[in-house]
């Protein structure tokens, strides 16, 4: 209970700081100190809501995978396995990795679901830090790339479609990324194009052709 209070009372003196600065850096808000007041009575309502969701709105599965990312329980058998074995898998893997289909922990399957939501750990097993790293960079280039496009558009649907490409595919990516190394709740997302699964590559396949047919027409396009 004390390590929730003090948890609690850490993020209000956050909120607080956020709002004041915030309170300082606008000039519209610093006029009207019941801006600043509004912003800190809705802030703290969030926070103190989100008991009430965690008790009442979300799962006793789901509740398991917070407290397990969170510290608060372990489960290496059951809720943790995963993220265990995979923890594990990316570690084994050191700087440069064992090699193609050389992994122990994804060859014998100790990892779960690992051509799928967790196909990142068997890219960092199998191919160490460099691996993990060239694929990261490689995904940062292409959201990269994309926001590049997406500014050139001449048109406001094509740039918001634009952005909206990039923000799937980043949200996709680093949840699944986060999940596998123990940062994010197991939610079942796939790495874009990594991932075995028909369904999401035809999908991230679609989304970025029709981005790159509006980009060819953008000059026609107002």
């Amino acid at each position: 209970i004390l390590t929730l209070l003090v948890g609690k009372l850490t993020m209000l003196i956050s909120v607080a700081l956020i709002a004041v600065l915030l309170f300082l850096l606008m000039k519209k808000v610093r006029k009207n100190i019941l801006s600043l007041l509004a912003i800190l009575v809705l802030v703290g309502g969030f926070i103190f809501s989100i008991d009430y969701a965690f008790e009442n709105i979300l799962q006793e599965h789901q509740k398991t995978r917070i407290e397990v990312l969170l510290g608060m329980k372990t489960d290496y058998r059951g809720a943790g396995y995963n993220v265990h074995q995979s923890l594990i898998a990316i570690g084994s893997g050191g700087p440069t990795g064992k090699g193609f289909l050389q992994g122990t922990q994804t060859k014998y399957n100790f990892v779960p679901e690992q051509s799928t939501d967790f196909i990142f750990c068997t890219v960092g097993e199998e191919w160490g830090f460099l691996g993990t790293a060239t694929v990261v960079i490689l995904f940062l280039f292409l959201l990269i790339r994309i926001i590049i496009v997406a500014e050139r558009q001449r048109s406001s649907f094509s740039r918001i479609y634009g952005y909206g490409v990039a923000s799937i595919l980043f949200f996709h990516f680093s949840i699944n990324i986060a999940m596998t190394i123990g940062l994010a709740p197991v939610i079942g997302i796939p790495l874009p194009f990594f991932s075995y699964g028909g369904s999401s590559l035809w999908s991230f396949t679609v989304l970025l052709f029709i981005f790159i047919k509006m980009d060819s027409y953008r000059l026609e396009l107002l």
